[in-house]
């Protein structure tokens, strides 16, 4: 009997975001976001979440567009990376085994239906913070930096998709995902999907790019402890002159707290307090939403932006390497 493929994938581990404007981008991250730098390579800057265990959250990288170069996730164990990897290798969505970088072992390289690039590992070491960073509680992976927003965590992905449900099922037989809420159009498509690998209610999302482009990214998403936190963000990206797309609000799929904006490279970044949704229940049924009940825009009345459905990157009319 195959084994199950669920709890087989523990959490989203790190991002690797392209940039074509890579000093004003490391600027947004680490002065305003208030994200730690943890290491450079070529030309990448590895970045952190305060209280994110491993080495790193978040690879930003000089490139002559934006999007999204790869997601990284972490197994549950060394034989489940194995069998996950297998399962991936007979569906042939395999790229290969690549050498780990800071903080990590070997990685699979591998990619979903629509193209986007993951990397599944298992080998990863706890970070340790330096003195000048050290927490005075020990349970926590370093000290909230007393500047910028202070995100506590990378919290999710949402990537766009010329094909919504055909990535759903791949992360569902193959990753062991469970869906946790979708969009279904009147003709029956469904035009989102969120997912979920452990009790958070989502880790990665697929909305429907309106271009019918493959590979493109939504947003990334880092939360706050609180919500109160988002609403003095916004108070801080509007001192420092960072485009805000919408919000604060909250969402009436998810009930996530919420504000968007867009950093210097052009990537959509949110900043969310979902923390007080967690699916406890091994039986959850998906939650569906109809094309009616999303056209009354967010939980509390704001009118979804109309930039939502159109900004993606990289711009469809530029091309990754």
């Amino acid at each position: 009997m195959p084994t199950s493929p669920f709890h087989e994938v523990a959490h989203l581990g790190h991002v690797e975001l392209l940039t074509p404007e890579p000093e004003a981008s490391l600027r947004f991250f680490t002065e305003i976001l208030g994200l730690r730098e943890c290491g450079r390579e070529g030309d990448s800057v590895y970045l952190r979440t305060y209280d994110d265990y491993e080495h790193h959250s978040l690879i930003l990288t000089g490139h002559e567009t934006s999007g999204l170069r790869k997601t990284a996730l972490r197994s549950w164990s060394a034989e489940a990376l194995k069998r996950r990897v297998a399962a991936i290798e007979e569906a042939g969505y395999g790229i290969g085994w690549r050498e780990g970088g800071f903080g990590i072992g070997q990685t699979y390289a591998f990619r979903d239906p629509d193209g986007h690039e993951f990397e599944l590992y298992w080998e990863s070491e706890h970070y340790q913070a330096p003195e000048s960073s050290r927490p005075a509680l020990k349970n926590q992976a370093e000290a909230k930096p007393a500047y910028g927003v202070g995100v506590r965590r990378l919290d999710h992905v949402n990537f766009l998709a010329a094909e919504v449900e055909p990535n759903g099922v791949f992360q569902h037989e193959i990753l062991g995902a469970r869906t946790t809420e979708q969009i279904r159009l009147n003709d029956g498509r469904i035009a989102a999907q969120w997912h979920h690998f452990g009790n958070k209610s989502y880790d990665l999302v697929y909305t429907e790019d309106w271009t019918g482009s493959r590979g493109r990214l939504h947003h990334i998403a880092f939360a706050t402890d609180t919500r109160e936190e988002i609403l003095r963000a916004a108070d801080i990206f509007l001192d420092a002159g960072v485009f805000i797309e919408t919000g604060p609000h909250k969402h009436a799929i998810q009930q996530t707290f919420f504000l968007y904006v867009y950093e210097p490279g052009g990537n959509r970044i949110e900043l969310c307090n979902p923390v007080s949704r967690l699916i406890l229940a091994p039986d959850w049924e998906t939650i569906t939403w109809t094309e009616t009940e999303r056209a009354k825009g967010q939980a509390w009345g704001l009118k979804t932006i109309e930039s939502f459905h159109t900004h993606g990157t990289p711009p469809v009319e530029a091309k990754r390497a």
